[in-house]
């Protein structure tokens, strides 16, 4: 199976700016402490994002080796998990307070992506699906999972930056309806494709 990149980016970016744990508490961070005090903080969720990445490249690899079989079970797998994750975001709020921060240490942020059971569902569904023909590379996987760790920081960066904006502004109930759905759709593309439909 080839690398669709389109679907891929859809779903790498999505899942990575909309809101979660991370983003929101980015968020918070920003408003609350500023964008320069919640660094330490991103600095731990980018690591936190590359192992698990690492981690989810090489297990899958060795699965997909030895039971060939359930690649095309994780496919689907993967494309449910993506339209439910499509649900999810048409429901998304973009709600924050400014006492919620978190403590802002790069501990604080590893513990955090560590134990994010949605990141570690996303690091899976990538390498078992969309990231598949690469899994076995030993080269390409770290690679992959310093790029997916970069992203990750951009949209923590994003949110911590505009943490304020992105809450005034998504109060506005027409507004959240048009992004929710966009991003929605999106998501429901790359489920499709995921599965070799389109």
């Amino acid at each position: 199976m080839a690398l669709n990149f389109f679907p891929l980016l859809s779903y790498v970016l999505i899942s990575t700016f909309t809101p979660g744990p991370s983003n929101i508490s980015s968020a918070s961070l920003g408003v609350q402490q500023g964008y320069k005090h919640s660094l330490r903080f991103q600095g731990g969720l980018a690591v936190g994002v590359f192992v698990l990445m690492l981690l989810a490249g090489l297990i899958s690899a060795s699965l997909l080796s030895v039971f060939p079989i359930l690649e095309p079970i994780l496919r689907y797998a993967g494309a449910a998990y993506i339209l439910y994750l499509a649900v999810v975001i048409l429901k998304a709020s973009y709600s924050f307070s400014e006492q919620s921060a978190p403590p802002s240490s790069f501990a604080h942020g590893l513990t955090l992506q560590v134990l994010n059971p949605k990141l570690t569902v996303y690091a899976f569904t990538l390498f078992s699906t969309f990231l598949a023909p690469i899994a076995s590379n030993l080269f390409l996987v770290p690679l992959a999972a310093a790029l997916l760790a970069a992203i990750s920081f951009s949209a923590t960066s994003v949110w911590a930056m505009s943490g304020t904006a992105i809450k005034t502004y998504l109060r506005n109930a027409r507004l959240k309806t048009i992004v929710n759905i966009l991003l929605s759709l999106s998501l429901v593309y790359a489920a499709i494709a995921l599965t070799g439909l389109i």
